[in-house]
């Protein structure tokens, strides 16, 4: 069984343009799927067409980043309904809240949530969330629209211990980048020390943060996981045969792969 990437952005110039360089490097690093996330209007549609044409290898999640809010519109939203029965469509994401950057106002990334978390209720897709300083209300907006026990990922977690709970609390999940291989991750180490192994996932968000030994490398790509799944192993005292089929196992079953 080979490794799956939970979330890349394969649409992004940086790899779309050298495609079937990205996938065969991918191959020899042992990584057999790759989920690519849309983040827009007109990326979730490139990232649907992207896994019709590698339909072996690739699927899509497609929702609009909470960064791009204020730019949704009711027609990009109906089409965004109409994509989530795509076969090659996987899960909604990303969606979610970043009160980091505030991009966009908070109350309009608020209502593009909640009106995507209402398509999600109807297509009972898995939810891919991004949140970043906004954990409380993300998880109170899910509790809200019903997603308590459903299958929900936070990905590119680099959360407190407390909110990894919480979210662990709900039945969620949270999945792990290469920022778990930075020397100055440590309370981030701890976390996916002792994090239950039939929940761990892992995945790139390339083309940003590449892991150790690349750090620094960009653009990142999906065959870098290996160096994170093979830091995680080192970190969980087991081997990186045992962590990688059981990352790959856990994510195929959180996507329905």
């Amino acid at each position: 069984m080979g490794l799956v990437d939970s979330h890349a952005h394969l649409t992004f110039p940086e790899l779309i343009d050298q495609i079937e360089e990205v996938l065969a490097r991918a191959r020899s690093a042992g990584v057999d799927q790759i989920i690519t996330v849309g983040t827009n209007p007109v990326d979730v549609c490139k990232a649907v067409e992207l896994a019709d044409r590698f339909p072996d290898c690739i699927r899509a999640a497609v929702g609009f980043h909470p960064h791009g809010a204020k730019d949704v519109t009711a027609a990009d939203l109906k089409t965004l309904d109409g994509l989530v029965d795509y076969q090659a469509v996987v899960a909604l994401g990303e969606i979610g809240l970043d009160y980091h950057y505030d991009f966009s106002p908070r109350s309009v990334q608020l209502d593009v949530f909640d009106k995507q978390l209402q398509i999600a209720s109807r297509c009972e897709l898995p939810l891919v969330i991004h949140s970043r300083e906004a954990v409380d209300e993300t998880v109170r907006a899910l509790e809200t629209s019903g997603f308590a026990g459903r299958r929900v990922v936070f990905h590119c977690f680099t959360g407190t211990a407390e909110e990894a709970a919480s979210i662990a609390e709900h039945g969620w999940r949270i999945s792990f980048t290469g920022v778990v291989t930075f020397k100055g991750s440590r309370w981030l180490q701890a976390i996916a020390r002792d994090y239950p192994a039939d929940r761990l996932m892992v995945e790139t968000d390339c083309p940003y943060l590449s892991p150790v030994p690349v750090r620094g490398k960009h653009p990142n790509e999906p065959a870098h996981i290996a160096h994170t799944v093979r830091f995680l192993a080192d970190l969980r005292g087991v081997s990186y045969e045992t962590l990688a089929e059981q990352t790959a196992q856990n994510t195929r079953d959180f996507f329905g792969l």
